[in-house]
């Protein structure tokens, strides 16, 4: 049959019907002209006009165009049905091999084992072999089957960009008139009706009594089974993958779809449409994919902690020593940000040509705004669990702590960058530096690469407001984690000061003469500067507020411990006891006065005034009871004793000028023996530059002893909330 509509087509192709048409018509007329139209689909126009024009002459009444282009329509439709078939098979295929090489991997474990169990012997070469043949892992099945799936959306697309736009062109030639103009003669006489009705047709340009819309509505339908074919494939696409290149290029295959149907008389205009709302479908469920792996991505990243530190290089000269925790995080928010970013550059463009499209933009930009945002305090959320976690950790072992702080494990463990840090107060710094990192360095660079995404459908200032809104929320959780590492370090602060004050081996009531700073003093400041040490390599930026509220607590520590012990230990405080906690505390105020805050001051002003109130008391009850309290004295306060002696008291303004003497004499003397003791503080501030030890210094307290103790003792609680669990 198709030798025999060929011979024919060539015959009417030279514009002479010489065969007799007697044998077509013992055919069925339907199946000559399928038979026909489906020959002419590979060859051409041609021969297609030749084939109506005959088919035609056959049945007058048929419409032989239309059944052509429904051919052609079932040919393109019948094209991507092989390929979903194909990819089926492949896919079972592959499931398949699958199965197979999971078989052969438990049966070569298997043989393992009972080889190691008869043998007995861990190190054996096959025992070194075993996780060698382990070559496949978790994730590569899903790799390669999002790679068929890949491979099948690429076959999809090449059947619409390769047979849409000819589909299309044939049907513009028909129903525009440029289908058959050449005319033809026919010589016999019998013909000479269905000649003229060609003519008739070839002259109305309508070889069809279907409409090009109908067509384009063919076409469409088309453009549609494909969008479901890629849609559900599309969704199959494992999120893990998201990264992988088969999401990325079958998005640039449904892209070159496009741009090819887009060109002139590629494909009606509705179909053009269709194309393109499905490509920003796919766009948008890719960015939302995106968006949730990011999200997913930090959470899980976030669960594997490490306690190793990078290098300075690694942080970009960045003060804080950060963990690789928040390079690890900004590494997977930067690999879905930029993908997004690459996404939406096609649909801003079509954004432009729609007003829904313009819309539909908006809502991926607020949803990609969101969800970066969500990362961030995601991030923080893991943080803040972290620093949680380690203060559990260390409330567990508070029981079995050493008098300095430390447990046994803790003491005798290495701490290096090598093996991670393992000291919880060392780990807490750095949790502290991951937080001041994203906030300070790591949400400013992040949100200012990417706010144009968003940012042109926003106002500025509420992009500002995003910006402080995720600085605001990294500072309180800043503020929550250095309150663990505070307490914790406030109580070795507090021990420190007990064996200053109550441990060191003198009776306050009966001291020695003044002959300087004692040791004890200055191994109270050995336990601020370990805190330097840590927090300066730890979290240099935070050094300032930590040791400030480390300062502040030390102060309202002294005056508790006074309060606690003031009938007992501290029941007595003779002159030269008074004017040796003065000597000290003025050491502290000098080495410490980078670090001292205004409500540390006023704190140490009330504790000065308690010592003043206490020291003239014990003059007086001296005084009063001559037999008690009675010891040698020597150097300036024989005055002081002869006065006792005497029964004169002593004035808070003796007592204060007493005490300016010994710091006159001895304050900087102690400040240059122990410079090397102290330092890490003379880092920020010189101690040439020692204040001069004016009798103004002592005003503030000295002007309160004319009001009862009772307020000195209604004050002195001046000190940080985060230090208020430590006072009583």
């Amino acid at each position: 049959m198709f030798i025999e509509a060929h011979h024919l087509g060539h015959a009417t192709g030279s514009g002479l019907v010489t065969r007799p048409l007697g044998s077509l018509q013992e055919i069925p007329g339907s199946n000559i002209c399928a038979t026909m139209l489906r020959n002419c689909i590979s060859y051409g126009l041609t021969l297609l006009e030749n084939t109506v024009r005959l088919l035609l002459d056959l049945e007058p009444e048929s419409d032989p165009v239309w059944h052509y282009l429904n051919i052609q329509n079932q040919r393109i439709c019948g094209l991507l049905e092989k390929c979903t078939l194909d990819h089926e098979a492949r896919m079972e295929n592959l499931h398949n091999e699958l199965r197979e090489r999971a078989l052969s991997d438990a049966r070569w474990r298997q043989i393992q084992e009972d080889m190691n169990e008869s043998s007995d012997i861990n190190n054996s070469p096959i025992g070194n072999t075993y996780p060698a043949v382990q070559s496949h892992p978790s994730d590569l099945t899903g790799e390669e089957v999002d790679g068929l799936r890949g491979r099948y959306i690429h076959r999809l697309t090449a059947v619409i960009i390769h047979y849409i736009p000819a589909f299309w062109k044939v049907a513009l030639s028909v129903f525009s008139g440029k289908f058959a103009k050449s005319s033809q003669v026919p010589t016999d006489s019998n013909s000479n009706s269905s000649a003229n009705k060609i003519e008739e047709k070839a002259g109305d340009g309508k070889y069809s009594s279907h409409s090009l819309d109908e067509v384009a509505a063919m076409i469409c339908s088309t453009i549609s089974l494909y969008g479901v074919k890629v849609t559900s494939i599309f969704h199959d696409l494992e999120e893990s993958n998201v990264l992988q290149f088969y999401m990325s290029e079958a998005i640039e295959d449904i892209s070159k779809a496009c741009a090819t149907l887009e060109l002139k008389e590629a494909a009606p205009p509705i179909a053009v449409a269709s194309i393109r709302t499905l490509q920003s479908e796919i766009i948008k469920i890719y960015i939302l994919r995106l968006c949730s792996w990011m999200r997913a991505s930090v959470e899980e990243v976030s669960k594997d902690v490490t306690w190793v530190i990078v290098s300075i290089l690694e942080r970009n000269k960045s003060p804080y020593a950060i963990s690789f925790l928040p390079l690890t995080f900004r590494s997977v928010v930067a690999s879905a940000m930029d993908q997004i970013n690459s996404m939406l550059r096609s649909l801003r463009n079509e954004a432009t040509k729609s007003e829904d499209m313009f819309m539909q933009l908006q809502e991926i930009q607020e949803s990609v705004r969101l969800a970066f945002l969500n990362c961030f305090l995601d991030f923080a959320g893991s943080l803040e669990r972290i620093g949680f976690e380690l203060g559990q950790h260390r409330s567990d072992e508070e029981g079995s702590q050493l008098p300095n702080g430390y447990t046994h494990e803790l003491e005798n463990a290495p701490s290096g960058l090598r093996g991670g840090v393992i000291d919880p107060h060392q780990q807490l710094l750095i949790v502290l530096s991951n937080i001041g990192y994203c906030k300070n360095e790591l949400s400013c660079e992040l949100y200012d690469k990417y706010r144009h995404i968003w940012q042109h459908s926003r106002g500025k200032d509420e992009g500002n407001s995003d910006l402080e809104y995720l600085v605001n929320s990294f500072s309180a959780l800043e503020a929550k984690v250095l309150e663990q590492y505070t307490f914790a370090k406030a109580n070795l602060i507090r021990s420190a000061a007990m064996n200053y004050l109550l441990h060191s081996g003198i009776q306050w009531g009966a001291a020695p003469a003044v002959k300087g700073v004692r040791d004890a003093a200055v191994e109270l400041l050995h336990t601020l500067v370990a805190v330097h040490a840590e927090v300066f390599a730890g979290a240099k930026p935070l050094l300032d507020k930590t040791l400030g509220i480390l300062v502040e607590g030390l102060i309202d520590t002294f005056i508790s411990i006074f309060h606690e012990n003031e009938a007992t230990d501290l029941s007595a405080l003779d002159t030269n006891g008074f004017c040796q906690l003065m000597l000290e505390l003025e050491y502290f105020e000098t080495i410490l006065n980078p670090y001292f805050t205004s409500d540390a001051r006023d704190s140490l002003k009330s504790l000065q005034g308690l010592l003043l109130e206490k020291a003239t008391e014990s003059v007086t009850d001296a005084v009063d009871n001559p037999g008690h309290n009675r010891r040698p004295t020597r150097g300036s306060e024989d005055a002081l004793a002869d006065d006792k002696q005497q029964g004169t008291t002593v004035s808070p303004d003796e007592l204060i000028s007493l005490a300016q003497q010994y710091s006159s004499e001895f304050l900087q003397s102690e400040l240059e023996r122990t410079r090397i003791n102290t330092a890490c503080f003379a880092e920020s501030f010189p101690l040439d530059s020692v204040p001069e030890p004016a009798k103004s210094a002592y005003s503030p307290f000295r002007n309160s002893m004319d009001s009862p103790s009772r307020n000195h003792r209604g004050t002195y609680n001046t000190g940080a909330s985060s230090f208020s669990r430590h006072r009583h």
